[in-house]
């Protein structure tokens, strides 16, 4: 694969990663730092400027240094995710979505939830 098309490629992940970041801001549902941290680490690959504005933008600038540095995540990050899923969970429980569908995600969001609480919080 020529340099230039690998380029490219990282810079449309890490574009499409920042996007999905900046519309997390207002909803709740779509979290915005773990997106802004995989636009960092995309940029890193192939738009160094992109990653160094993220690593200095002044909000979230060092929830993503923090991330890269010891893997640590808030504790009131780690209680807004989990209360949001278990609230997601629910409503998927009590949906007429597919026995499957009420089983999976509510499984996987629980997963997720153990994996996230495990890290350290600074």
């Amino acid at each position: 694969m020529p340099l230039s098309l690998k380029i490219l490629l990282w810079r449309i992940l890490a574009l499409t990663c920042l996007v999905l970041g900046i519309a997390g801001i207002p909803l709740p549902v779509l979290p915005t730092v773990p997106f802004l941290i995989a636009a960092a680490w995309a940029g890193g690959k192939g738009w160094p400027r992109l990653e160094q504005w993220l690593l200095q933008h002044p909000r979230h600038g060092p929830a993503i240094q923090r991330w890269r540095d010891h893997r640590a995540v808030p504790r009131r990050a780690k209680v807004f995710a989990v209360t949001m899923m278990s609230l997601s969970a629910l409503i998927i429980v009590l949906s007429s979505a597919t026995v499957w569908v009420k089983m999976l995600v509510p499984a996987l969001m629980l997963a997720v939830g153990v994996w996230l609480c495990r890290h350290p919080e600074s």
